[in-house]
């Protein structure tokens, strides 16, 4: 879909992992895959086993080992690997820092100027807006949907390519500290704030909290 991103041993260096047993093939990765429903092209598609309260990505390797997919970022150090003799597995100690830290040095190819759009409410009627306004006269990348998370942002950012001119990103938080993360990987030299409500507050202490972040 788009351009080589990184070399999936450049993505072992820059995650900070290591090969488990070792580097299979040094292939060139154009996609990221988090989500085994979205596989679009198997070669040259590197998954990320992310792990979450109610899913684990970790049970779907072999699922997409069938499919073709041979590059995975795992957290789980006592996965059966043996019947995967031709894909590569990199172990880090967490595969959603490790995905943020992907994107966030992808980020940095890139002298453009960059939107940030953060707040309570309205992001993506805001992103969509400033879309259709300048899109007439530059080509622009934009966050997918509400895609603004934790995990929706560095998908955002990965989209970043040579020929966009601007590029429009969402952030939205539900706990402390996560603006910071959002931050490294976005480094927007333009920021919006929509306003500030009770929406994912649940988690703060306050409104001063939330508004600090």
């Amino acid at each position: 879909m788009f351009s080589q991103r990184f070399t999936i041993s450049e993505i072992a260096s820059i995650t900070g992992g290591k090969f488990i047993p070792q580097l299979i093939n040094d292939t060139p990765i154009h996609d990221i895959l988090i989500d085994s429903r979205r596989l679009f092209k198997a070669e040259n598609t590197v998954f990320f086993a992310l792990k979450s309260k109610r899913n684990d990505g970790h049970k779907y390797i072999g699922e997409l080992y069938l499919k073709g997919v041979r590059n995975f970022v795992i957290s789980n150090a006592n996965l059966e690997l043996n019947e995967f003799s031709d894909a590569s597995f990199i172990l880090v100690h967490d595969t959603l820092s490790a995905l943020q830290s992907l994107a966030a040095k992808h980020r940095k190819k890139f002298d453009i100027p960059v939107i940030g759009i953060t707040g309570s409410n309205g992001k993506t009627i805001i992103k969509e807006w400033l879309h259709q306004l300048i899109s007439p006269d530059k080509k622009v990348v934009r966050s997918p949907k509400s895609y603004n998370s934790q995990i929706g942002v560095p998908l955002s950012v990965w989209q970043m390519d040579k020929d966009y001119q601007l590029a429009i990103f969402e952030a939205g938080i539900s706990e402390p500290e996560e603006m910071l993360n959002l931050q490294k990987i976005i480094k927007p030299n333009i920021g919006i704030f929509t306003n500030i409500g009770e929406a994912h507050s649940e988690n703060f202490i306050n409104r001063v909290q939330k508004v600090g972040e």
